[in-house]
This record gives structure tokens, C-alpha cells and sequence, in this order.
């Protein structure tokens, strides 16, 4: 099903950590919408479509809660559009465009890993951890509770929520502040896993790619680009990928890694 435009009602909006905000709206149940899956995303905007910026945002699904009603946003607040999407209140609402793109295929990973908890290990890297919440308790859901790995730059934020749906977790930063001092990769092991699953800046990505690569274990990468239509007609957030070029919004977010960094 193509995604769909609505107005939602914010029921929260809170800063969680510097510059990095929560925000949860209620999702309008029995209007036929389709449900989000882990790795969607939706188009969000809080101001007219005659001011400024010209662009919704990209913002990844950080959570869905189906019996709550609330589908939930971890965004980190960079510019123009963010800011804006901060000063939104309780109460008020937004303009949404969603679910786009392609997410993981949950039933996949699992018949990969044979049901087996800790068979998948889960890396994300700043705020490239919003999508992985929904995707861990997908996975969690589907009796295969993911090994979670995390780096920050300096404190954590967020991993609380991880707790029940991960069969561990494990925390770099580059400060050294909580867990091992240094990156995130340097505490991955893919050959102990069946496959693994990552999101967060390119450069972590493809070191994950490349430490997957060499032991011959499957990656999944969700890719983050600027995005103006989110719904692939405007080619903005064009690909490189070893079979031509495509849209991360449409043919993506998630890709095989070997595909985009191989």
C-alpha cells in the first residue's frame, strides 16, 4: 500500500539528551492506514507549506505501539526543520506522509537466524539507534531477541526502552564516558552471528559492511539521505549501488550492504 497523508496530534514532545527529542503522536486507527514496519519512515511537517523550509523531513519510526495508538519519532535537532519540529507543543498537530520505503523484512531475518535468540546482532551508532527500537522488538516478537551493539560520542541516550527486547547489549564511545573506549565496531564480532543489521553514519556502516564481508556473514544497512518528495518521483536521494543507481526513500532505507558498500 502507497503512503498516505494525514494529520496526527502530538501527545508527546521532550528532550531526552542534547539536542536529541522524543516526540510521539496518535496514530488515527480506522482510517485504513497501513501499519508501520521497522526501517519506514514518514514525512513530517509542523509549519505551512508557504513557509519556509520548503522540504518535510525524513524521520525515521522510532516506535510503534498498535494497542497504545502512538507511533513514536527519535530525531536529533540540526536545523531549520527540527527546530520547528521541536516547538510543536501537546496537543497541537502535524502534517504526515508515511509509512515510505522499504523496511526489514523481520520474517526473513528470523528464518535466517533459525529463531535462535542472539542469533542477530543489531548495530547502531548515534542517532542512526531511532529505527532500531521497533526493529528489535519486531525481532523480539518473533522469538529472536537481537544482541544489541551501540556507539555514541559521549553519554548514551534511549537504551532503556532496549532492555526487553535485546538478549544483551554493548555500548562504545568515543570518550570513553560509558562502556568500551572506542568504536563500535572494534567490540562486533560478526562470525558469531547470523546475520547482522546496522544503521547510523556511513562510516561506521561500511566498517560493520566491510568486518561482515570478511567472514562471509549477510548485512542490512539502512541508509539515511536528504530527502525532498520521500516517495522516489524526485530522484534527490539517489544511490550508488553495484547494480545501478537507486532511491534510498523508494528501493531502500535498507539495502544489502554488500550493495552500497561492497
Amino acid at each position: 500500500m502507497s503512503a498516505v497523508k494525514f494529520q496526527a496530534e502530538v501527545v508527546e514532545n521532550v528532550q531526552i539528551a542534547p539536542d536529541i527529542c522524543r516526540m510521539a503522536v496518535r496514530w488515527p486507527s480506522g482510517e485504513g492506514l497501513p501499519a508501520p514496519r521497522a526501517g519506514q519512515f514518514f514525512m513530517l511537517r509542523a509549519w505551512g507549506f508557504d513557509e519556509t523550509p520548503m522540504l518535510s523531513r525524513p524521520i525515521s519510526v522510532h516506535d510503534y505501539d498498535p494497542s497504545g495508538g502512538t507511533l513514536s519519532f527519535l530525531y536529533q535537532v540540526k536545523g531549520e526543520g527540527t527546530q520547528k519540529l521541536r516547538a510543536v507543543q501537546q496537543g497541537q498537530t502535524l502534517s504526515l506522509t508515511g509509512p515510505c520505503g522499504n523496511g526489514f523484512d523481520v520474517p526473513a531475518i528470523v528464518r535466517a537466524a533459525g529463531g535462535r535468540n542472539g542469533a542477530v546482532a543489531v548495530v547502531g551508532g548515534g542517532i542512526g539507534t531511532a529505527p532500531l527500537l521497533l526493529l528489535c522488538r519486531e525481532l523480539a516478537a518473533a522469538g529472536c531477541k537481537p544482541e544489541l551493539y551501540c556507539g555514541f560520542r559521549d553519554e548514551p541516550y534511549g537504551l532503556e526502552e532496549f532492555l526487553p527486547c535485546c538478549a544483551a547489549i554493548s555500548v562504545a564511545t568515543d570518550s570513553g564516558a560509558v562502556g568500551y573506549h572506542g568504536l563500535v565496531t572494534e567490540i562486533l564480532h560478526p562470525e558469531q552471528f547470523a546475520m547482522v543489521l546496522t544503521c547510523g553514519p556511513m562510516v561506521m556502516m561500511r566498517g560493520v559492511a566491510r568486518l561482515c564481508a570478511g567472514v562471509n556473514v549477510p548485512c542490512l544497512a539502512s541508509l539515511e539521505r536528504k530527502m525532498a518528495c520521500g516517495l522516489g518521483a524526485c530522484l534527490g536521494c539517489t544511490c550508488h549501488t553495484k547494480v545501478g543507481a537507486k532511491t534510498v526513500c523508494k528501493d531502500g532505507p535498507v539495502f544489502d550492504a554488500q550493495e552500497v558498500f561492497g
